[in-house]
């Protein structure tokens, strides 16, 4: 819910579509649930069926697809996200997003980029492309042709970085930040707080150090995996973005949770 208000009050002129499994094109099932029942208020948010025969189809994945629906002990939720992001920027073009996202600043100027996680890889929970770019084009294909499951991130984070190594002939990701029209962009912009401090946003913090830390940043990544479940403290670093950035998340989690 603080992932889609977020976004939604920053970027006020701009859709935000969430893509659910599960849902027909009527919109008639959507869940009757308090948190879809909220998001629904803002006007630029929307829900659409995610069909994943239909994401797939004319694109460099739907070979791929087709193989992996018979046999789901080959694929997992996490590489079925990694491939339907890809599919999705290539078709529609736009940003995406994961769900685990606290956004700070309007992101609309920012085009065909990537987040860098550290000094040796980019990570996926942040894109933005054209449609049709060639670069998404060859993050498929190699998702394709490399698959390889049982190896986590080998889909997503470790995918981006080895195209974006081929993209630019480089061996290592800070011998160029930006070329032929893909930008990576500083980890500040999207990871200021690196996954293995995750409980950071757990702890105490002075404001002052909150908005020194996030002067440059457009949006912060919660790193779900690591720190679900985590009850939110008071005057934490999570509150007082909530308190800013998602108000109405952070009062109804207060008075129903």
């Amino acid at each position: 819910m603080c992932a889609v208000e977020s976004a939604a009050r920053a970027n006020p002129d701009t859709k935000i579509t969430i893509m659910m499994n599960g849902l027909t094109a009527n919109n008639q099932s959507i869940p009757r649930n308090f948190g879809i029942s909220f998001l629904s208020c803002f006007s630029n948010v929307e829900f659409v069926p995610l069909d994943f025969k239909k994401l797939f189809m004319d694109t460099p994945l739907s070979m791929w697809y087709s193989k992996v629906e018979k046999h789901w002990e080959f694929v997992d939720y996490p590489t079925l996200s990694d491939a339907c992001r890809l599919a999705t920027l290539w078709k529609w073009g736009g940003i995406y997003l994961d769900t685990d996202f606290i956004i700070l600043k309007n992101l609309v100027n920012i085009t065909n980029s990537m987040g860098l996680q550290s000094l040796y890889i980019v990570n996926g929970a942040f894109l933005t492309f054209q449609p049709q770019h060639k670069f998404i084009e060859l993050c498929m294909r190699d998702f394709v042709n490399t698959y390889n499951y049982w190896l986590y991130g080998h889909q997503g984070p470790q995918l981006l970085t080895r195209v974006y190594k081929r993209w630019c002939g480089i061996h290592r990701l800070r011998d160029k930040k930006s070329c032929r029209g893909v930008n990576i962009l500083p980890k500040e912009a999207f990871y200021p707080v690196d996954w293995q401090d995750w409980k950071k946003y757990f702890e105490l913090i002075d404001p002052k150090e909150m908005k020194m830390l996030l002067r440059n940043s457009y949006g912060v990544h919660l790193w779900n995996k690591k720190s679900q479940g985590r009850r939110l403290e008071k005057g934490s670093f999570l509150e007082h973005l909530q308190l800013e950035h998602c108000p109405t998340t952070n009062s109804l989690m207060k008075m129903y949770l």
